[in-house]
């Protein structure tokens, strides 16, 4: 694992392996760094430059060697674009360019003004140093050094800065763990002790309770039992908790699909669609993560994780079209197709968490391929009954440079669910997928008088495993996506 240092030193005196200075401009580029370059440094760059015809695309890298005036060993120059500024240049650059720096020790001296700047630099950085091993019989042992160097004067903190970013982004990192790991070795029970593991070792304070397959049936969980009966390891729902002392803080519900694998039961897929569907479960890692970096920050506010973990397997007593299911608020519901299980997982963790009182629902979800489709593999999908929840989702969103882009959940799409043996169908027709999955889920939204509690749904599906090459700070696999989003939400009402 990485560690994040602040360089309390001139940039040019770091003697480490790679240092990184960023290039600008919309026509002959320019080199810009976080303070004044060396005159050698300075007029050397300025003679090279041009000729490598260096591009100041965002990301884009170039490689150089015996640089005068820095005592790196060699030079990553990063593109940042053409000027625009804004933080999500800064993260994106400063991934890649830990990634072309290779291995070794790496010190970043990008231009940024405040304290969002700084946490693009670490964050993005630290992203960029990702790499999931193991799995792999020879994994490498070292730990990775990355310095950030910042101009911010002390009442910026820029230490704290870092130290803030780096908590973050280890908990992105475990989040891509969990969905990196493979589906052998990952399932409800393995997923159970991981967060029990993380949350004991953890710095915040965090209380793990579980709901074994005999809870589930005994507390009618009916949508979880159904979804995980085909397998032979049996389902799970974790609660996760953070609470600060005051007891006068908001409290925010956070939902996760968490299918450890997804064959799509009796409804099997094809298999060229089960290659990444140890991906299913992304959404209860995004929330794992999301929780116990909340409590390692210390937000006041109190958040609670539910983990709604099954694998989803075409085993002897697996689940079949047609039959009708008891969820854990009591409606009965009609199944459809077996490989739309997670909204079922979802609807009984939600009706859980409905009867703590919650101020808002969000939950996330590798939910429906329609989502994929209507925005994208890089773009997430936000819906909701509360206009200013969603609003609030898709602004940290973009706080945290994670792309949504907000759905509607349309009434008239309602009676398509309509059920002719069961209160509700779990599934409508092909048309406008991931906006009657939100129809469904919105069903239980609800308190126990049918009060709606305001709730956001994040249908990650897209975004959540990147299956071609690393881009900026993204890497290939898990990507760890939501958590930023969450916390940036959670920040903003604390």
């Amino acid at each position: 694992m990485p560690s994040l240092i602040h360089g309390s030193r001139s940039f040019p005196a770091w003697s480490g392996r790679t240092l990184v200075l960023g290039v600008t401009g919309a026509g002959d580029a320019t080199v810009v760094a976080g303070a004044d370059l060396p005159k050698a440094t300075a007029k050397h760059l300025a003679s090279v430059v041009p000729v490598l015809e260096v591009s100041t695309k965002v990301g884009d890298t170039t490689t150089l060697a015996a640089v005068p005036g820095v005592s790196a060993d060699k030079v990553v120059l990063v593109g940042l674009g053409e000027g625009e500024g804004g933080s999500d240049p800064l993260r994106r650059a400063a991934g890649a360019a830990v990634r072309a720096a290779g291995k070794g020790s790496v010190a970043l001296s990008l231009p940024h003004t405040d304290e969002a700047g700084l946490t693009a630099i670490a964050e993005g950085a630290f992203s960029g140093a990702y790499a999931f091993t193991a799995h792999k019989s020879a994994a490498p042992t070292e730990d990775r050094e990355i310095t950030v160097f910042s101009e911010l004067g002390r009442k910026d903190s820029p230490k704290d800065v870092i130290a803030r970013a780096e908590t973050v982004a280890r908990n992105v990192a475990w989040a891509r763990d969990l969905v990196n790991t493979a589906p052998n070795l990952l399932y409800p029970q393995s997923f159970t002790e991981q967060v029990q593991q993380v949350a004991k070792a953890s710095s915040g304070k965090l209380t793990v309770e579980v709901l074994d397959d005999e809870a589930l049936v005994a507390g009618g969980f009916g949508g979880i039992v159904g979804v995980g009966q085909g397998s032979s390891r049996p389902p799970r729902i974790v609660t996760l908790s953070y609470a600060p002392r005051s007891k006068k803080v908001p409290h925010v519900a956070l939902v996760g699909k968490g299918i450890t694998f997804d064959t799509g039961g009796v409804c099997i897929k094809p298999s060229a669609g089960m290659t990444t569907m140890k991906s299913d479960m992304a959404g209860a890692a995004a929330v794992a993560a999301t929780v116990v970096a909340a409590a390692e920050l210390g937000l006041p506010i109190a958040v609670t994780g539910y983990l709604c973990l099954a694998e989803n397997m075409p085993g002897g007593n697996a689940q079949r079209p047609g039959d009708v299911v008891t969820m854990r608020n009591g409606t009965t519901v009609e199944i459809i197709d077996t490989d739309a299980e997670g909204r079922m997982v979802l609807a009984d963790g939600m009706a859980l968490a409905a009867e703590s009182g919650p101020d808002q629902i969000v939950d996330v979800a590798t939910l429906t391929g329609a989502c994929v489709v209507a925005l994208g593999p890089k773009i997430f999908g936000v819906m909701g009954n509360d206009d200013a929840l969603r609003t609030a989702i898709t602004v940290a969103s973009e706080r945290a440079d994670e792309a949504s882009w907000p759905l509607p959940l349309p009434a008239d799409l309602r009676s398509g669910l309509d059920s002719a043996v069961a209160d509700i169908a779990h599934k409508g027709d092909r048309w406008g997928g991931a906006l009657t999955a939100g129809l469904f889920l919105q069903e239980f939204a609800k308190d126990s008088s049918g009060e709606q509690i305001p709730w956001a749904h994040l249908d990650i599906a897209g975004p959540s495993f990147n299956e071609g090459s690393p881009w900026g700070h993204v890497p290939k696999g898990g990507t760890g996506v939501a958590v930023g989003t969450l916390l940036a939400h959670l920040t903003s009402l604390a």
